[in-house]
């Protein structure tokens, strides 16, 4: 396997592809001078870098470092840019797959074209940015594959997964699930893959006297408890305190009282958030105390109406006509009526003076809101129980436009008016505050202080950090999650919060750590259809044929599940019948029977730990050679 990239996600996917498949990994990494960490944007308090300085070191101390760190004996090419011939030098020639994780585009499909022609066998795994040209450039290299000689199969897998000679990741549509529901207690987790939904939902353990629902099925128990709801944030080291993926019955039956991550529902989502096409509401064209205005002075021209109807027993449309001539002052005067009529023609000529300044403003301010209907929004003023999100590049803009399709309410906070997302926040009319987060003030406009959550997606650590610490000084009880660049540096950082907070909810999550299953096991040619983040562990979802795989074929659904490795969840029966009452071309049924025989020729989808999924589909684990 050879994986080229410039941060922290190349690091993080070859000791994926080292620990969890047992594979050998070439590195192709920029020089030592080139290669680092994401840029820290932003200048970082004194406070939150002394607090960064003590996290790292107490992370080393305890750690040992990061799992990052290569084994001995792995190779490493140190190249700045991944050309022909570093990629020669790689033995891209003889690999069974590639992953191109650069951070650019444009980079990765150059050298996805360049290793297409040296190895047409060659699997490839491309993170882009750009979905629409992603589905291009997949179809393109397929076909030069299929030209070249190459077949679509790499020939290493053995399953239907192995067909896919080119497979386009994005690390932000990845972790922008996970994001948004680590930010939103009791929101689904979703995995979306090509329309097909899968939604899980995190249940709060139950309290006393009540009994949780089991759902379709129990995917995982977590690791917060009735007495400690925010739990240990259990990762793959933590043992019997961590969370438990895939428990078997007897399980799910004895953990009382733990929260349960469980299998609620699954349908193809729905159509996307309308993009605000054909102008502002009616209702935003003028303001409220315009609108006041204008209804007080309709309420003045009908209380005028009925006084002269009832003054001069005229009909009543006619003194409305009446009334209205008077408004705008083009009336004969009444000489020689009534005093009644005479005084309700001054008050009414009094109403036409009041309404002409009014319908001036009116005009301005519609047209003041027309001329600013493509600008940036402001947080309206009585605005509450929103989420905050604090950046807008690449993952910021994939969670903000997941919180505006589930219509949570969000606050933008972006330094730079050029960033990524700012066209997305202005299609979905979502307010955004221009500055430094780290400023004084910032936060305060975009109403913290009665928001429901911080998301601090930014690509500086400390600036996150920052923004967090500031938060819970002013909202002690502020949900907050932290996109930080290291996965350990990530867990230590939440529990000083969690210790300095204890009765607030912290989360702190790496993107990498969130990305890299799913990048791996694309480069061991399995279709894999996401993945979900069950505390600091990760459940993935697979779909593979069951040809070829003694621990599937033959067996009923209820023999092939391993409790804390597998599941099969569901069968796709598309273009083939079935004889034990699964009706033939039905598509993805769910409700699977633990009596159903598996067979040869079925398509399933999987739920399965990595390790779990390293062990049925992985290829067998070759010894490494002595360098």
């Amino acid at each position: 396997m050879v994986v080229c990239g410039d941060d922290g996600l190349a690091h993080r996917l070859a000791a994926e592809l080292r620990g969890v498949y047992r594979e050998q990994v070439t590195l192709v990494v920029p020089p030592s001078g080139r290669s680092g960490r994401q840029p820290m944007a932003g200048r970082a308090r004194a406070a939150s870098a002394a607090l960064l300085d003590r996290v790292v070191t107490a992370v080393n101390r305890g750690n040992g470092g990061s799992d990052d760190t290569l084994a001995p004996g792995e190779r490493v090419v140190e190249a700045a840019e991944p050309t022909e011939a570093v990629l020669a030098e790689a033995g891209v020639e003889r690999a069974a797959a590639l992953a191109l994780v650069y951070d650019d585009d444009e980079t990765n499909i150059r050298a996805a074209l360049t290793a297409r022609r040296l190895n047409p066998r060659l699997r490839l795994v491309l993170r882009l940015y750009n979905r629409r040209l992603g589905q291009h450039i997949e179809e393109l290299l397929d076909q030069a594959a299929e030209l070249a000689g190459g077949g679509g199969a790499a020939g290493h897998g053995g399953d239907g997964g192995a067909d896919i000679a080119t497979t386009v990741l994005s690390d932000a549509d990845t972790a922008a699930p996970a994001l948004v529901a680590t930010a939103l207690v009791g929101t689904s987790k979703v995995v979306d893959a090509e329309g097909l939904l899968l939604r899980a939902v995190e249940r709060r353990p139950p309290g006393p006297g009540e009994v949780a629902d089991p759902g379709l099925c129990t995917l995982a128990l977590l690791s917060a408890t009735s007495n400690d709801p925010a739990g240990d944030e259990g990762s793959e080291d933590s043992g019997e305190h961590g969370p438990q993926l895939l428990p078997d019955a007897a399980a799910v039956a004895a953990a009382t009282g733990r929260g349960t991550v469980v299998l609620e529902q699954l349908s193809y989502s729905g159509p996307p958030l309308s993009a605000g096409r054909g102008g502002p509401p009616f209702a935003s064209l003028f303001s409220r105390r315009l609108r006041w205005s204008l209804a007080g002075l309709v309420a003045a021209v009908v209380a005028l109406a009925v006084a002269l109807t009832v003054v001069t027993q005229d009909n009543p449309l006619h003194a409305t006509y009446v009334t209205l001539l008077d408004l705008f002052a083009i009336n004969e005067p009444a000489h020689h009526q009534s005093t009644g009529r005479q005084v309700l023609q001054l008050l009414s000529m009094v109403v036409g003076l009041l309404l002409l300044p009014v319908l001036l403003a009116a005009v301005l301010e519609a047209l003041g809101t027309f001329r600013t209907a493509s600008t940036l929004r402001k947080p309206p003023r009585g605005l509450g129980g929103h989420v905050v999100l604090l950046g807008l590049g690449k993952i910021g803009t994939r969670v903000l436009t997941r919180l505006r399709e589930l219509h949570i309410p969000v606050v933008c906070v972006e330094a730079d008016p050029e960033a990524r997302g700012m066209a997305v926040a202005r299609r979905l009319r979502v307010p955004v505050v221009l500055g430094d987060v780290t400023q004084e003030g910032v936060l305060e406009a975009a109403k913290i202080h009665r928001a429901d959550a911080l998301l601090a997606l930014t690509s500086a650590d400390t600036t996150n950090l920052e923004a967090v610490l500031y938060a819970r000084s002013v909202r002690p009880d502020l949900r907050a999650v932290l996109r930080l660049y290291d996965d350990d540096f990530a867990k230590a950082v939440y529990r000083t919060l969690r210790t300095a907070h204890p009765s607030a909810l912290t989360r702190s999550r790496s993107v990498s750590h969130l990305a890299a299953p799913a990048f791996a096991g694309a480069m061991m040619g399995r279709q894999i259809l996401g993945a979900i983040p069950v505390e600091r562990r990760v459940l993935l979802f697979a779909a593979v044929v069951v040809g070829g795989y003694a621990q599937l074929e033959g067996r009923t659904v209820g023999e092939a599940f391993r409790a804390g490795a597998w599941r099969v969840l569901a069968l796709d029966t598309a273009g083939s019948g079935d004889g034990a009452g699964v009706p033939p071309g039905a598509g993805l049924v769910w409700d699977l029977p633990d009596t159903y025989v598996l067979r040869a020729e079925d398509r399933v989808v999987l739920a399965a730990t990595r390790r779990g999924l390293a062990e049925l589909l992985g290829r067998r684990a070759r010894p490494r050679s002595t360098p």
